[in-house]
């Protein structure tokens, strides 16, 4: 068995982060939907603004909110407005095709990079968007 990304949410802006939660990632729950993220789930999030990675566990907000709030000690690592992955990943000997959403700056789904229809062709000597 090997450890193989299932789902991401990609370009995620984060709304909020609130010291005082006693931890885990709060995200739209249409989004968790969206990306088969759920509740309690264990996630990684990555910071594009500040390098900063961390583990931690998704909890539903409000859907249609746009939602993304860090909770608990990890607000210490990432705060409002920061551009972060939230990633999930899981075991198994036969991987499927991860569930990729890029998102705009207000957190709702501009583009399903899983969907073949949505892809458009990458830069010249780019591995990713």
């Amino acid at each position: 068995m090997r450890c193989y990304l299932r789902a991401k949410l990609h370009k995620a802006t984060v709304t909020e982060a609130r010291l005082d939660y006693v931890g885990s990632v709060t995200i739209d729950r249409d989004l968790m939907d969206a990306a088969q993220i759920e509740p309690f789930e264990r996630v990684m999030v990555v910071d594009n603004t500040n390098g900063a990675r961390l583990e931690t566990y998704a909890i539903s907000g409000p859907r249609g909110s746009g939602v993304i709030c860090i909770n608990g000690a990890a607000a210490h690592l990432v705060r409002p407005g920061d551009e972060v992955i939230i990633m999930t990943f899981e075991w198994t000997d036969r991987p499927q095709a991860p569930v990729v959403l890029l998102l705009d700056a207000a957190n709702r789904i501009a583009r399903r990079l899983d969907d073949p229809a949505n892809q458009e062709p990458a830069a010249e000597g780019a591995l990713y968007e």
